[in-house]
């Protein structure tokens, strides 16, 4: 079976940046599995799974447009110390979910200051062209409440 809408996917992956350094990784015997067609994994990387079977192995480049997005000066924002619950305790780095006018997002603290904290907006990949080394582990058919879902259930998947 080829993966195509419709069917449960399941990939060994490493993704690495350009200067080749691993951002991300499957873990031995624990694939990533998702259905494809509903939007569950970047496109650039689901367009170049497309069309092949278990036990293909190929490496794709996706740019930044067809990962996460171009990286967006727009969604870095000022917040003022004292509108920024639990401002003493933040660090550099930490993430956490912000109501926005686009709905909940993810923000990432990039500056602190003595009077305001810099939170990002971005996907902590957005701007980056994305290397994959990818496995196909199995392709399999969706069952019809993975379809009606939107997503796996069972192993690898979503749990209700």
């Amino acid at each position: 079976m080829k993966a195509a809408n419709q069917t449960v996917v399941s990939i060994d992956y490493t993704l690495k940046d350009d200067e080749g350094d691993v951002l991300d990784a499957s873990e031995d015997g624990s694939p990533l599995v998702y259905l494809h067609g509903a939007d569950n994994i970047i496109p650039g990387l689901e367009e170049a799974l497309t069309g092949k079977s278990a036990g293909e192995a190929f490496t794709v480049v996706v740019s930044a447009e067809d990962g996460y997005g171009e990286y967006d000066e727009s969604l870095v924002a000022e917040v003022e110390r004292d509108r920024f619950p639990g401002a003493d305790e933040v660090e550099l780095g930490d993430q956490f979910q912000a109501n926005t006018p686009e709905g909940p997002r993810m923000v990432t603290v990039i500056g602190i200051e003595d009077e305001a904290i810099t939170i990002d907006a971005n996907h902590p990949l957005a701007g980056e062209t994305l290397h994959f080394d990818v496995k196909i582990v199995d392709v399999r058919a969706a069952t019809k409440e993975e379809i009606e879902h939107g997503h796996v259930h069972g192993e690898g998947g979503h749990h209700h």
